[in-house]
C-alpha cells in the first residue's frame, strides 16, 4: 500500500478546493434557510451546484478544471472527506431518529405505513413493468438493483428535513410531528435493508435465487444482531473498567464504533452507510449521559465541517447542462408525488382522519431530502444509476423538501389545523 504523497502545488489545490466548497455550502446554506426559508441542506447543495460544471464549469471551464478537476490523490483526499460527510450524516441521523410510539397512535402510525410505505414501494417495484428505465441504468447496475432503488425513491422520507422544518414552526411537539416522526422512523430502517440488498446486487455479478436470498439474509442479520444485541453490549462494554478508550476519549470512542460498525458492513458486503446508520441507532439507545454529551459533539463537527461537504460535493457532481432530462424529471417527480399523496390520504382517511390532517401527512411524508439525497448518490457512486437519473433524484429531493416547508407555513399562517383531534 502506497502511502498518498502530495506536492506543495498539489496541496495547495486541495486547501482551496475544501475551502470553496465549505465557505460556498455554508454561506448559501445560511441564505436559502434566512431568506427563502428553504432547509439549510438546500442551499449547501446549491454551493456545490455553483462551483460545479452547471454554472462555474460552463461560464470558467479553465478555472473549474484548474481547481475540481484533480485527478490521482488529491481527488482520493477529497472523495475520502465526502465519503466521512456521508458516514457522519447517517450516523448523527441515527442516533437523532424517534425512538418511543405512543399507544394511542399506533394504529394511525401503522395506517401511515401501510400506505406512505408500502403501497408506494410496491408501486415503484412495478413501474419499470410499464416504462422503461433502461436508458437510466448505471454501468454497474441491473435491472433488479435498479428497482429496488426506483422504489426507494418513491417511498423515501426524510426525518432531518422535516424535522427541521417542524422545529422552524415551532410545532415539533405537537401530536402531528410525533406521529410523522414515529412513522418515518420505521419507513427509514425498512427502505435502508432495501438499499443494502440493491447495493449487493450491484457490480454486474451473476443474479441468482440462491446468491440473493444470501444478501437479503446476511442484510437481515446484521441489522437483527445491531438493533437487539449491540445496544446492551454497547452499553456493557461502555461501563467496563478495563475501557480505557472511553476513558481517554469519549468522542474518539463514539467515533470508533461508528466506523467499525461502517467497516463490518462493508465487509459483509452490506452498504458503509447502513452500518453508520445501525451504529447511531446503538449510540442513540444508551442512556450514558457522557454519551450525550458526545453525540452533540459529533453533530458540531459534521455539520460544521464533514456533512455540509459531502453536499456541496452532491452539487459539485450535478452537470444540468449536459446532463438533465427535463421531461423524465417533471414526470417522475409528480409521480412519486402523486403515488405518495395518494397512499398516505386513503391510509388515513380509513384511519378516520379528515381530508386536511390527511393531506397533511400525505405532504409531510412526501419530504424527501437528505435521505433522498443520500439514495441518489449511493446509487450513482456505485454505478446502478446513471448522471441523469441522479440528477433527477437530487432535484426531487431538493424540491420535496421546499414543498413541504411552503405549505406548513401557509396551513400555519391560515390558522388551520395539522390533525384533526382523535375520533
Amino acid at each position: 500500500m502506497s502511502a498518498i504523497t502530495l506536492t506543495d502545488f498539489e496541496l495547495t489545490r486541495v486547501f482551496f478546493a475544501i475551502i470553496l466548497l465549505i465557505a460556498s455550502a455554508h454561506s448559501l446554506g445560511y441564505l436559502f434557510q434566512r431568506l427563502l426559508g428553504a432547509p439549510k441542506v438546500i442551499g449547501e447543495i446549491v454551493g456545490g451546484l455553483v462551483l460545479g460544471p452547471t454554472i462555474l464549469g460552463f461560464f470558467f471551464p479553465s478555472a473549474y478544471q484548474w481547481i475540481f478537476h484533480a485527478f490521482g490523490s488529491e481527488g482520493q483526499l477529497i472523495a475520502i472527506i465526502y465519503w466521512i460527510g456521508l458516514v457522519l450524516l447517517m450516523f448523527i441521523s441515527g442516533f437523532e431518529i424517534q425512538k418511543s410510539v405512543s399507544r394511542e397512535d399506533k394504529k394511525l402510525i401503522a395506517a401511515i405505513l401501510i400506505g406512505a410505505t408500502s403501497f408506494s414501494f410496491l408501486v415503484g417495484w412495478f413501474t419499470p413493468h410499464f416504462y422503461d428505465f433502461t436508458p437510466y441504468l448505471g454501468v454497474n447496475g441491473n435491472m433488479l438493483s435498479l428497482t429496488i432503488i426506483i422504489a426507494i425513491a418513491i417511498a423515501v422520507t426524510s426525518i432531518p428535513v422535516i424535522s427541521r422544518v417542524f422545529i422552524d414552526l415551532g410545532i415539533i411537539n405537537t401530536r402531528f410531528a410525533k406521529i410523522v416522526l414515529a412513522t418515518a422512523t420505521i419507513e427509514d430502517v425498512i427502505l435502508w435493508v432495501a438499499l443494502a440488498v440493491a447495493t449487493g446486487l450491484a457490480g454486474g455479478e451473476l443474479l441468482s435465487t440462491s446468491n440473493i436470498l444470501s444478501k437479503v439474509f446476511i442484510t437481515l442479520v446484521f441489522f437483527a444482531i445491531a438493533l437487539f444485541a449491540m445496544p446492551k453490549l454497547f452499553e456493557l462494554v461502555n461501563k467496563s473498567r478495563f475501557n480505557f478508550f472511553i476513558r481517554s476519549s469519549a468522542t474518539g470512542y463514539v467515533l470508533f464504533v461508528c466506523f467499525l460498525f461502517a467497516a463490518t458492513a462493508s465487509i459483509l458486503s452490506v452498504n458503509i452507510i447502513i452500518g453508520a446508520f445501525l451504529a447511531g441507532l446503538v449510540v442513540g439507545i444508551t442512556p450514558d449521559k457522557k454519551i450525550a454529551k458526545v453525540k452533540v459533539h459529533i453533530k458540531e463537527i459534521g455539520l460544521g465541517f464533514f456533512i455540509p461537504i459531502y453536499f456541496a460535493v452532491v452539487g459539485l457532481k450535478l452537470d444540468l447542462i449536459h446532463h438533465f432530462d427535463i421531461l423524465f424529471f417533471l414526470g417522475f417527480l409528480l409521480f412519486a408525488i402523486l403515488v405518495k399523496t395518494l397512499g398516505t390520504v386513503i391510509a388515513a382517511r380509513l384511519a378516520r382522519q379528515d381530508w386536511l390532517s390527511s393531506f397533511n401527512f400525505g405532504v409531510a411524508m412526501n419530504t424527501r431530502g437528505g435521505p433522498g439525497i443520500v439514495l441518489a448518490t449511493v446509487a450513482f457512486d456505485l454505478g446502478i444509476i446513471n448522471e441523469t437519473f441522479f440528477a433527477v433524484l437530487v432535484l426531487i429531493a431538493i424540491v420535496t423538501s421546499l414543498a413541504a416547508g411552503y405549505w406548513f407555513r401557509f396551513v400555519l399562517s391560515k390558522g388551520w389545523d395539522l390533525l384533526s383531534d382523535p375520533a
